[in-house]
């Protein structure tokens, strides 16, 4: 599976997801590219998922017209040792069929 780790999430956490070719925003020179413009990257570049931890975008944008799966972490702050504790209820939902739109972790 590709995923994307969004610039917003520590790089480490790619370390927990060896078995999916994953990617961070900066892999793909793709750093401070605005979250429309972004998915539409994803979606071109043939990825499964966006990993963020961007509240809020799964309320700014048209999922109808973004037809791409958004796994959303929501914890206290999005530092290494935190999103850390998420890593098994990520992969939890990778295991599954993904749909498209936002799909919230806590």
């Amino acid at each position: 599976m590709r995923l994307l780790l969004y610039e917003n999430l520590p790089k480490r956490l790619k370390q927990d997801f060896s078995e999916h070719e994953i990617y961070t925003a900066t892999d793909k020179g793709w750093t401070g590219v605005s979250n429309g413009k972004l998915l539409a990257l994803l979606i071109d570049n043939n990825f499964d998922a966006l990993l963020t931890f961007d509240k809020n975008l799964q309320y700014q944008q048209n999922f109808t017209k973004y037809t791409i799966a958004v796994i959303v972490l929501n914890a206290s702050d999005n530092s290494y040792l935190t999103l850390k504790e998420l890593v098994y209820k990520i992969k939890e939902v990778l295991k599954n069929e993904l749909k498209n739109g936002p799909t919230e972790i806590k």
